[in-house]
């Protein structure tokens, strides 16, 4: 990993939010919003909502839309990414030196652990995040995180393109009908899962919750703007099986197409007053100030191979997980229980407690 300085830029008294530049570089690469905002992970309604958001604040237009033609960058938009190459070009030569120094020491601190970051593509976790950077502090181990959806994570755990998958299951209580989906993905030879955390998800609405909202079927009967997941992530095969259990069809429910690829992406939109509801976690919701209606408990694991956890980073990771520091700052997390955090358990064992 080699870090770098990058700019950071400001209209006035506000701060230009840092997706901004990226989603300009990928439209002028793409020439058209959709190809960009598909390339960098974002929906489109939240693209949308960025640009007319940063419009609004540098007084100018920043995206052209042109019928038939795509989209193109305005004179304006053009004229930031120069200036941001300049920057960062400035900064990268100034600040040669000290950033050598500390590329070489963290390049050290790597070859002290003696191998390779420990990959692993997750579903969507603040406490999963929360460990990444307790381990960054260490310098135990270094992890390549990345977050996806559920069942793709899995996917490619089994193709070898992870370490680890993070993926979460419903509660026991449930029965075996939510497990369906993840049974196929889990027969994986030498495959172990580590209990990681036990969450809340539930709808996340406006203070005050001013629709009076309860369940996904208020959110279909009151027409309620919602804001969905991405299909392949657990939370999104959650929301369809409470729609099956409400007997909710999804075409009944404003915004089921509009998808958000994570709880922080959802909350925001909900916050932005985008939309009226969406499901996700507790500790999301609250970062946002929103209120928070619980609707189910699962599981989070990690998966991976037995072979995966007798690597030095592994047990870096397990020990972690046991420890004290990683228990304390997820008590600023509201809706976790961690307990069982680092436990080591077999497919079979998970599986058949359903």
């Amino acid at each position: 990993m080699t870090l770098r300085l990058i700019p950071r830029w400001q209209a006035g008294d506000a701060d230009l939010d840092p997706r901004l530049v990226p989603l300009l570089r990928m439209v002028a690469k793409e020439g058209s919003l959709n190809r960009a905002v598909t390339a960098l992970r974002m929906s489109y309604r939240h693209a949308w909502g960025l640009l007319g958001k940063m419009e609004s604040v540098v007084g100018q237009p920043l995206v052209v839309m042109e019928r038939g033609r795509g989209a193109r960058l305005s004179p304006v938009a053009e004229k930031l990414l120069e200036a941001d190459d300049a920057a960062f070009n400035m900064l990268s030569q100034e600040m040669a030196d000290t950033l050598q120094a500390l590329n070489n020491a963290t390049a050290g601190a790597g070859r002290r652990q003696g191998e390779k970051p420990l990959v692993i593509h997750a579903s969507h976790d603040l406490a999963l995040a929360t460990l990444r950077d307790l381990l960054a502090e260490t310098g135990k181990a270094a992890i390549d995180l990345r977050f996806g959806g559920s069942l793709e994570c899995l996917s490619e755990l089994a193709r070898g393109s992870c370490d680890v998958a993070g993926f979460h299951l419903p509660d026991a209580s449930e029965g075996n009908d939510g497990l369906a989906p993840y049974r196929p993905h889990l027969r994986m030879r030498g495959l172990l899962l580590i209990r990681f955390v036990d969450r809340q998800q539930g709808l996340m609405v406006a203070r005050g919750n001013p629709r009076r909202l309860r369940t996904l079927a208020d959110v279909a009967d009151t027409g309620a703007r919602f804001v969905n997941r991405q299909p392949e992530s657990g939370t999104r095969l959650c929301i369809d099986r409470l729609l099956a259990a409400a007997n909710v069809r999804p075409e009944r429910v404003t915004g089921y197409r509009i998808e958000e690829f994570t709880h922080a992406a959802v909350a925001a939109t909900i916050a932005s007053g985008m939309a009226d509801a969406g499901v996700g976690i507790e500790a999301a919701a609250r970062q946002q100030k929103l209120d928070f209606i619980p609707l189910v408990r699962e599981r989070y694991f990690l998966a991976a191979r037995r072979s995966t956890l007798a690597r030095v980073a592994a047990q870096a990771m397990l020990e972690a997980l046991r420890g004290a520091e990683f228990r304390a700052r997820c008590r600023d997390l509201p809706g976790y229980d961690i307990t069982a955090a680092g436990e080591i358990a077999s497919v079979k064992e998970i599986l058949s407690a359903a």
